[in-house]
């Protein structure tokens, strides 16, 4: 991490600093930021962000930029949070199987596609030693297995597991293996491989 990095810990909030104005240019400029900061991110990750990098391709002045985000830290933050804004509404197809399919084909195509999943390694490094970023990694996890979630609750409220299951613990390992393909061993994420998640889960669970 650079000097710009604040070693403030909690200090450093884990959201947007500054006012949010409501002037069209202020608000502007922001998402130029928050857009740029993002593509730097995942060009380098964390350890090669710098402010001044921001401010040259956004265009938007440092000085501006330290009005809204008071720190390095606290920009990273903000444009992680954003991350996963304007997410579809997730699948309910009346069954637990339907539902695993359509959540670990949609996260399937993500990490093939989305910025964060190229960002996520460097996160997952930085929150090793920085609590707000380990803050930030907290908030998108939860995120990330909030449909997995919904869909095990469904399920419990249908019937279809006992409520005694550790939705926790089965929401972890259902998507697990498609992170560990994705940033350990770099194989395909096809459809045999996400049938192969969801029947192994299914029988894991003991689907009624």
């Amino acid at each position: 991490m650079t000097g710009e990095t604040a070693k403030t810990g909690a200090a450093t909030q884990v959201q947007a600093t500054g006012t949010h104005s409501a002037d069209p240019r202020v608000i502007q400029s922001r998402e130029r930021v928050l857009t740029t900061t993002l593509e730097l991110l995942t060009e380098s990750g964390l350890g090669g962000l710098t402010m001044e990098d921001v401010a040259k391709r956004s265009g938007v002045a440092k000085t501006t930029i330290y009005r809204h985000w008071s720190n390095r830290n606290a920009l990273i933050i903000d444009a992680c949070l954003r991350m996963t804004d304007g997410d579809e509404e997730p699948p309910d197809t009346g069954s637990l199987e339907g539902d695993l399919r359509a959540i670990l084909t949609e996260l399937a195509h993500l990490l093939a596609t989305a910025k964060w999943s190229s960002i996520m390694p460097s996160i997952i490094d930085a929150a090793e030693r920085e609590p707000d970023i380990a803050q930030v990694h907290s908030r998108l996890q939860v995120r990330h297995a909030a449909p997995m979630r919904a869909a095990l609750e469904r399920a419990v409220d249908r019937g279809e597991i006992s409520p005694d299951v550790d939705i926790s613990a089965v929401a972890s390992a259902l998507r697990g293996p498609l992170y560990f393909r994705r940033w350990f061993t770099r194989e395909p994420i096809d459809t045999a491989f996400i049938d192969l998640v969801v029947r192994g889960g299914l029988a894991a669970i003991d689907v009624g």
